[in-house]
This record gives C-alpha cells, sequence and structure tokens, in this order.
C-alpha cells in the first residue's frame, strides 16, 4: 500500500503501551504483545478478521475464494473514558471500523466488539485487568484470543466471546442430534461418517458467521460462554456479515464462499442405488424393469466393490466384462450412471507402491502406515498434493469415464479413518490437525477440476464437504445412518442446519442405510414415510444396506466383488404392491413437481438460498417459526410436514399468515395457527402457499 493510506496512532496512556492502531489502505490494524490483528471489509456490511503472532498471514483463503465486490470502510481513532481502581477516570485509545451497517471496535487491551448497526452482536470474551470491558474481574486472567504455542511452531488457538441471551443459532452443517436451534451446544470440528463441519451460522440477532479454519477443534454455543478452539493453527479468521434476515446473509456468505452451479436437468428426478449391485447384469436388470414400468429413472449408481481391490479404481471385469456396453445402453434409456470410488489404496493394489514411492499418501506420525483397515490394509490418498489429485484423475479418467461413466460416488470423503487420531496424520498441506476438515472439498476437487476443464458440469456424491464445497457440484449425503425412526428425525435437522450453512444439494439414504430387516413392519413404515418426505428433499435416492445378509457370496475364494455380501432387494417393487403403489404414487409427484424443483434449484444457483428451508428462512417476522424444527419449506411455496413416528395418522402442523391450499385435498386453509392434519399411511401432510 502507498504511504498515503497508513495512519499510525499509538498510546502510552494507562500502565505502559496498551495498543498500537494503525490504517493500511482499507484495514485497521492493531499490534499488541507480538499479536498481528487485521480487520477489513470482506463484501456488503461485512467483515473479514484475522489475527496471527507471527510476523504475518500465511495468505491462505481457505472458503473465502470468491472475489468480494468492493467496498470502502470507514476507520477512526478515538478516545474511550474508563473508571480506574483509585475511582478516577482515564482515557484509553479505541479505534472503529465501519463497512455499511457492521462496525467493529478495538480497545486498548485487543478486545473487539462487532455491531449490527447500533445493536451489539458479538464481543470478545476478556476477563483480566489489562484489557477486560469491566474493570470487575481483576484476577481470572482469561484473555480473549488465547495462543498456546507447541513446541516447534503452530499454536492452539481458543477464541472467545460474551452469550447473547435469547440468541438462537443454526447452520454449522450436519450431527447427529434433534436439535435445530444450536444455542447451548458443543460441535465437535471435525469431518466423520454423519457428522459433516461447515463452520458457518446464522443467528437470530440479524448477523452470519464463518470460521474460516480447517482446523479440527471445537465450539461450545453455552449459555456463559461462547468459545472456537483451533487444535492447531497460524491464523484466526473469521468472517462476519450482517443482513435484515436469513435470506440476504445466505446470499452475502455465498457471494464470498461461491454458489452452487446449476443442476442439470436430467438430474432432478428419482436415483437408484443399493449396496450392492455386484455385476453389469444386475444392474441392466433393475433399469429395464424400471423402463418396463414406465418409470424413468435419471441416476443409477453403482456402490463399492464393482473393484479388484482399493485403489485399483477400475471395474473387476470378471462380473463386469463389457462396461462400455453397460453404460451405452443405460445412456439409451436416459440414464445417468455413477460409480463408487474411495479415497483408500490396499496395500495389494497395482497402484499402491508407486503411490508410497511419489508421496502421494497420507503420512502417520507414529506406528504403521495404515490409515484404514476395512476389506484390507489400506492407506488414504493426500488430495492436498496436486500430484495426487492429478494422478487418481488420470485413473479414473482411464478406466470410468472414458468408457462413459458421468460422475462419481466419492464415498468415505471424510476420509474415513480406522481411529480418528488426527495427531497421528500428516498432508502435502500440514498436520491433519491444521487442514483436516477442508480434506473432502479437496477430494472432489480431484473430480471437480479436470471435468470442468472438459466443458463438463460435475455432479458427485459425497459423504462429507466444508465450507464452500457447493461451488464443487458436490451433492452432500447424511452418510451411513441406521434405519430408525430416531434417526429419521435427526437428517430432519441435518438437512435444514445444512442449507442453513450455504450447502444446498443435500440428501439422505431413504429408510436410512443400516440395520432395516425388510421382513420387519415396523421398517416398512419406516421406509415408507421416509420416500414420501424424500420427494421434498433436493435429490430423491433409494439407497440402503437391507438385512438379512443371506444372500451368499459370488465367489468367497476371491478377492474383488465377489467375496463381499450384497444386502436385500431396494427397488420400489421390492416391498409388494401396497408399498410400490404409494411409492409409484409419489415418484410421479416428483415428476410433476419438476418444473418448480428446477426453478427452486436455480435460486440456489444464484442467490445461495438451499431447497430445504428452515420456517424461519421465509417467514422471519413470525416469532413461532424460529422455533420450528419438524416442519420446513421446500423452496419459498411448499410447506412439509414429514411424519417422523411410527404409527402415526396425523400430527400438528403450523401454518404461519396467509392462504394455504392441501395439495392432496384441495382444501383452502387460512394461517396464523397450528392445526390436527390427517397423515394416513399413504401420505403426508404438504401445503401449497396461495399467492395473491
Amino acid at each position: 500500500m502507498p504511504d498515503a493510506g497508513k495512519r499510525n496512532h499509538d498510546s502510552e496512556r494507562g500502565k505502559g503501551i496498551k495498543m498500537r492502531f494503525s490504517q493500511d489502505g482499507n484495514a485497521l490494524v492493531c499490534r499488541r504483545q507480538g499479536e498481528l490483528l487485521r480487520i477489513e471489509p470482506w463484501g456488503r456490511d461485512a467483515l473479514r478478521i484475522r489475527a496471527t503472532m507471527y510476523p504475518d498471514f500465511t495468505g491462505e483463503e481457505w472458503a473465502l475464494t470468491e472475489r468480494p465486490e468492493p467496498v470502502s470502510a470507514e476507520i477512526v481513532f478515538s478516545e474511550e473514558m474508563l473508571r480506574e481502581g483509585d475511582g478516577t477516570t482515564r482515557a484509553y485509545p479505541l479505534a472503529t471500523i465501519t463497512n455499511g451497517r457492521i462496525r467493529a471496535t478495538v480497545n486498548h487491551g485487543g478486545v473487539l466488539t462487532l455491531y449490527r448497526d447500533d445493536w451489539m452482536i458479538l464481543r470478545e470474551h476478556f476477563r483480566n485487568y489489562s484489557g477486560s470491558i469491566t474493570k470487575e474481574s481483576h484476577c481470572l486472567k482469561v484473555v480473549n484470543r488465547e495462543w498456546t504455542p507447541y513446541t516447534g511452531g503452530d499454536y492452539r488457538l481458543t477464541v472467545r466471546f460474551e452469550p447473547n441471551d435469547g440468541e438462537k443459532l443454526y447452520g454449522m452443517g450436519q450431527y447427529q442430534q434433534p436439535y435445530m436451534d444450536l444455542k447451548g451446544c458443543t460441535l465437535e470440528l471435525a469431518q466423520k461418517n454423519s457428522q459433516t463441519t461447515v463452520p458457518f451460522l446464522i443467528s437470530s440477532l440479524g448477523y452470519g458467521m464463518l470460521w474460516n479454519n480447517p482446523a479440527v477443534g471445537e465450539v461450545s454455543f453455552s449459555k456463559n460462554l461462547t468459545q472456537w478452539t483451533a487444535a492447531c493453527c497460524r491464523d484466526m479468521d473469521y468472517w462476519v456479515a450482517v443482513a435484515e434476515d436469513p435470506k440476504e446473509l445466505l446470499y452475502r456468505y455465498t457471494a464470498v464462499t461461491g454458489r452452487a452451479p446449476m443442476m442439470p436437468e436430467e438430474m432432478m428426478g428419482f436415483w437408484q442405488c443399493k449396496l450392492r449391485y455386484r455385476t453389469q447384469e444386475e444392474v441392466l436388470q433393475v433399469a429395464r424393469r424400471y423402463q418396463e414400468l414406465g418409470i424413468k429413472l435419471d441416476v443409477i449408481i453403482i456402490d463399492f466393490f464393482h473393484w479388484t481391490l482399493q485403489g485399483d479404481w477400475k471395474f473387476d471385469s470378471r462380473y463386469w466384462p463389457d462396461p462400455r456396453a453397460m453404460v451405452e445402453e443405460l445412456h439409451r434409456m436416459g440414464i445417468r450412471v455413477l460409480v463408487s470410488v474411495w479415497p483408500s489404496v490396499d496395500r495389494r493394489s497395482e497402484n499402491f507402491e508407486e503411490m508410497v514411492d511419489r508421496g502421494l499418501l497420507m503420512r502417520t506420525e507414529r506406528g504403521a502406515m495404515q490409515t484404514y483397515d476395512y476389506q484390507g490394509d489400506c492407506v488414504e490418498i493426500d488430495p492436498f498434493n496436486p500430484e495426487t489429485r492429478e494422478y487418481v484423475w488420470e485413473k479414473c479418467r482411464e478406466h470410468y469415464y472414458a468408457l462413459g461413466i458421468d460422475g462419481f460416488w466419492l464415498d468415505n470423503s471424510e476420509p474415513d479413518l480406522t481411529k480418528y487420531d488426527f495427531d497421528n496424520f500428516r498432508y502435502y498441506a500440514g498436520p491433519a490437525l491444521r487442514c483436516s476438515n477442508i480434506y473432502p472439498q479437496m477430494y472432489s476437487r480431484t473430480f471437480d477440476d479436470p471435468m470442468r476443464a472438459l466443458g463438463v458440469q460435475p455432479v458427485n456424491l459425497l459423504r462429507s464437504g466444508w465450507a464452500g464445497s457447493q461451488k464443487y457440484g458436490n451433492v452432500l449425503w447424511s452418510g451411513d445412518v441406521p434405519s430408525t425412526w430416531e434417526s429419521m428425525r435427526d437428517q430432519l435437522q441435518a438437512g435444514l442446519n445444512m442449507g442453513l450453512a450455504g450447502i444446498p444439494w443435500w440428501n439422505t439414504d431413504i429408510g436410512g442405510f443400516m440395520e432395516g430387516n425388510v421382513f420387519d413392519p415396523d421398517f416398512r413404515e419406516l421406509l415408507v414415510r421416509w420416500y414420501e418426505w424424500a420427494v421434498f428433499q433436493p435429490v430423491m435416492r433409494l439407497h440402503g444396506d437391507r438385512e438379512p445378509f443371506t444372500i451368499p457370496p459370488l465367489d468367497e475364494r476371491t478377492m474383488g466383488g465377489g467375496y463381499l455380501h450384497t444386502g436385500q432387494d431396494n427397488e420400489m417393487w421390492s416391498y409388494g404392491e401396497e408399498i410400490y403403489a404409494i411409492m409409484r404414487d409419489h415418484y410421479e409427484l416428483r415428476q410433476k413437481m419438476r418444473p418448480y424443483i428446477r426453478r427452486i434449484y436455480e435460486e440456489a444457483h444464484t442467490s445461495g438460498s438451499p431447497l430445504m428451508r428452515a420456517m424461519f428462512y421465509e417467514f422471519p417476522e413470525d416469532p413461532i417459526c424460529w422455533d420450528l424444527a419438524d416442519q420446513y419449506m421446500f423452496g419459498p411455496d411448499y410447506l412439509v410436514a414429514p411424519v417422523m413416528t411410527a404409527g402415526a395418522r396425523e400430527r400438528p402442523v403450523y401454518l404461519p399468515v396467509g392462504t394455504w391450499r392441501d395439495i392432496r385435498t384441495g382444501m383452502v386453509l387460512s394461517g396464523g395457527d397450528y392445526f390436527q392434519a390427517d397423515a394416513p399411511i399413504e401420505s403426508i401432510p404438504v401445503f401449497e402457499r396461495v399467492r395473491e
């Protein structure tokens, strides 16, 4: 920056030098006790706030990959009068930066306070004499930004904020719990099967906050303290924006992190898969049967162990003798084909030795070089290394994409680990503790980047993601969840919070993934209710590992796809005529809604709005909607009330003020209150918003 853009403001008032303020172009810079703090505008009504104990920042953008619209900040240096212990008052320096409706102040002790207009929304928690906002806690010595050094480099970082009574918090990705409002929750910041950390939250106080740090850690939204922890990092980095409503916050957040591309028209309908189609003939038989029934499959997915060994990334020719011909036949039916690709490489794989020699795999800090042990002694790939991404794509291009395969099911993308001992793993980008939460995004880029270079819009299915994953054509699903009513209820909270965290393409395994016995009447009822709900999910995908496991393996004497088990049949017709009739009816409903679904996919692409929307997203002025967690809006016009309790044949539904039409009966109702809606096994309550 030219010298004209720099201003300094030093203070020696009080007991020694407290804070050195300066202006660097459009940014407020503060230095104190070896820490560098930088606050700058980052899009409209938004600030990016960084700090480090190093001489300068790493330069990592992490989720903030999009260039924000240029804005100018107002920076003011002033003083505040504080009462001393002897009863006198004294002037202390204060710096303020304002960008539209958001304002931040930094006091003489480095304590940061953020305002939306004139309302305080965030204040760092500090309980020590030298920097406390108030003077009552002289002895606790709890600091707002605590850097705990590791011997040899890097820090464990803890950032503390004062809690806001009555505040509600949403987003943060997907956690297996029954709470949509996260106030009072403690969340692990780590990727695991069925747990997806996307560290962006929306507050009922009118702000959104991105913790722009992929380190393993934890956040606690306690009653007495909000505390973020990064187990290993070099920079503190977070972004805060304010807006009039949640819809505007998502718009601003996705403006700086990226928006989902437009979902291809031919993938907005019904997806079919199971664990697992073992041969190409099984796949073709299923597709042909759907065609005979007049049911248009948009996508069919070939699950794991169609390969020889993990890390070979190719079909087992014993069971898939001509995959090109299989794909061509499926394409003639108008069906797109996805295949499962895992990031694990078996020691017996034909690619293992070369990948080890070239440094393309994860490294362990201690003990044997093993990170995964399902069906083999395996090590996961290191997608932080650009050579790894190039190598894996080239294998998949040769053995899948060149045969006509349309996309990839990037399973185990957290990655799944034998044990989540993150301190024992290291990547090209550094220790896993410092960066592993962005692993699934880097894994997806192994396929997204080269497919885009070929002029193809990728749509890949992943089990995990991170902030900004929406821009890489990622369809996230909720992982290997159990087939229980409790789990189904958890998935609704997961889907709504995932959307509020900026990930609009989301779905679940219809019926749950595991522990579903096809002969159990309770499971069959659960499956039907889950299927009815899935009509109103961004992606409608039938999948699961169905019990009992009584189907013998094709060849238990060999490796590859022949020896591994498969679950029971899991197609629409697999559960009897009564269930098939319900599924067929709801399939037709999904097909009828395709123009509307196309419209809300376009909204996600252009504005960042999710397809599944918490009630308050569409009705922020209604206080009841901020507490509703068992119903939601599918886009702006359809209110969906899933049935998530065994045996239920009615349920309460809240209709906000306005006019609503029951899509099943055509009955028109006036909103503004609860009412008891019928919920026969054949359907769930869904109401269309009638606009003037």
